[in-house]
């Protein structure tokens, strides 16, 4: 249906006039916002701009607010996420909203369990009708297994697979892809275009503009809490997005002239890395298997490949989270060193970042001063007490050097935007001076001005003469930021690409099943 004829269609969910404050705080002010049966709306704008709140209004998580909601005509007041469901709204969150200790077929039948009687649940049914679902997905997981056990990226999938369940006439989608890889995303965009077809809204909150600009019918963007403006998806440009949601123009992150002198020999060498699969399979004995390569001064390498194809698992295994089941052969500046733990990476100069950064990176209630200084208490102790004027002054220099905006180090970590808190993580790490920094989706889920400066941060990092490893789902991410990229596939390396045969089209090739191989990987042992 041409936009024009959808415009002049009675909107499926009016927002008008709406506020909200938390305490002294105002994150909306007076927000107008339309969504159209069979219509794909994109909500943009930076972190803190107040997306995700008025989401979560329209879909009964926040219930105190200024203003009114009308679902196709009829003023509605949302008190719960069941009353939204009773009007057909579903959402799915940014922050994974599973429990740990159900099974996948749980989750995505919580509060709608399939029953035999009045009193028990039909699993026979519940997983059959669980595993359809996830098949659109190409969810190659299992499904009776708790959700904890899963990778972040198939957690993702099930949350997906918890609102299309659902059977909603209005799904909101808060950044669905931001833990998937290319092939999930695109697996995703033919289920969304499937649903509008069938009539179903859906409002899109994304960072990433390649996917509104495919997507998209129409953009709305927020600044600081106020609509700016709404936009015909087709009229849209890059340009003018990025001024509306920051106010300004913002330079695409350019590569740094690197200004290293050059030394002998790669600092990180790594050969015969090799993870156990704990569900073992013909085509696939080891998780991981069969990975070499080496890093020099001020050098990115990136790690490409689909989900599932053993990129986070690499760096798990170089930092010591696997001791017990995985091998390699590692050198850092020439010398062989053992990394049983991540206390013995640390020793040996290596940090990582990791791609869940609220679960695994920070102390979400502790301040900024306290997580920045955890990797490096011990140095900032005297007679077992930590020094709190050097601890400040860690905080403090840390959050000049990366920009962090904050009250001060005082703040807590779980109050900060998504950005800021990933330069906190980056912070305490840089904290222990690595030799090795290992990058797990640094970018994950944070607005287009973080994301440049996170990429400004990285080039400078590596024009100092750190060595860097970067796992990245983000194509583009990976060939701007990269020097060489090895590409992945089912646990074993097939490429390592060179600046000149960067191409999205040449690393899905090589990382597609069935794809490609370099004839220098094609005999790697699958078991070594």
């Amino acid at each position: 249906m041409p936009l024009a004829d959808k415009m002049a269609e009675a909107p499926v969910l009016q927002m008008r006039s709406i506020s909200k404050s938390f305490g002294t705080v105002r994150v909306l002010t007076n927000v107008h916002f339309e969504l159209r049966k069979g219509e794909i709306h994109a909500l943009m704008g930076e972190n803190g701009a107040g997306k995700s709140t008025l989401m979560k209004i329209a879909s009964g998580l926040i219930p105190s607010y200024e203003g009114e909601v009308f679902v196709e005509g009829k003023r509605v007041h949302l008190t719960s996420p069941r009353d939204a469901g009773w009007q057909g709204i579903s959402i799915i969150h940014q922050e994974l909203s599973l429990v740990p200790e159900l099974h996948v077929d749980e989750n995505i039948f919580l509060g709608q369990e399939r029953l035999r009687s009045m009193f028990f649940v039909d699993r026979k049914s519940q997983i059959s009708a669980a595993k359809e679902v996830l098949a659109q997905l190409d969810y190659r997981g299992s499904i009776e297994t708790p959700v904890s056990k899963l990778r972040v990226g198939e957690q993702q999938l099930v949350e997906i697979a918890k609102a299309l369940a659902s059977n909603a006439r209005i799904l909101i989608m808060d950044e669905p892809t931001s833990a998937l890889s290319i092939h999930e995303s695109d697996r995703l965009f033919e289920v969304i275009r499937r649903l509008v077809a069938d009539g179903v809204a859906i409002v899109y909150i994304s960072h990433r503009m390649e996917e509104v600009f495919a997507l998209a019918d129409a953009v709305t963007v927020l600044r600081d809490g106020h609509l700016v403006g709404t936009l015909a998806g087709k009229e849209a440009t890059r340009r003018d997005l990025i001024r509306m949601m920051v106010g300004r123009e913002l330079q695409d992150a350019a590569r740094v002239q690197k200004m290293v002198v050059q030394t002998p020999g790669p600092v990180f060498e790594v050969s015969d890395l090799w993870l156990e699969n704990p569900t073992p399979t013909p085509s696939r004995e080891k998780l991981v298997s069969g990975v070499n390569f080496t890093v020099g001064h001020g050098e990115i390498l990136g790690i490409g490949g689909l989900l599932g194809a053993g990129r986070t698992e690499t760096l798990q295994v170089l930092f010591g989270l696997h001791p017990n089941t995985s091998g390699a052969k590692i050198k850092v500046n020439g010398r062989q060193v053992e990394i049983t733990s991540p206390v013995r990476a640390k020793a040996v100069g290596l940090a990582m970042v990791t791609e869940d950064r609220k679960g695994d990176g920070l102390v979400l209630g502790a301040t900024i001063k306290r997580n920045v200084a955890l990797p490096v208490t011990s140095t900032l102790c005297h007679l077992g007490v930590v020094r709190a004027d050097q601890e400040l002054g860690l905080a403090n220099s840390t959050m000049k050097k990366l920009n962090v905006a904050a009250y001060g180090p005082e703040q807590a970590v779980g109050s900060l935007s998504g950005g800021n808190q990933q330069k906190v993580v980056l912070g305490k790490w840089l904290a222990t001076l690595p030799s090795v920094l290992l990058l797990d989706e640094p970018t994950r889920g944070i607005d287009i001005g973080a994301k440049a400066e996170i990429y400004r941060l990285i080039r400078e990092l590596a024009s100092e003469g750190l060595a860097i490893i970067l796992v990245s789902s983000e194509l583009p991410e990976l060939t701007l930021l990269s020097d060489r990229i090895l590409v992945m596939r089912e646990g074993r390396p097939t490429a390592m690409l060179d600046h000149s045969n960067f191409s999205h089209e040449t690393i899905l090739e090589f990382a597609s099943p069935g794809g490609a191989t370099q004839p220098q990987f094609e005999n790697v042992d699958k078991d070594s």
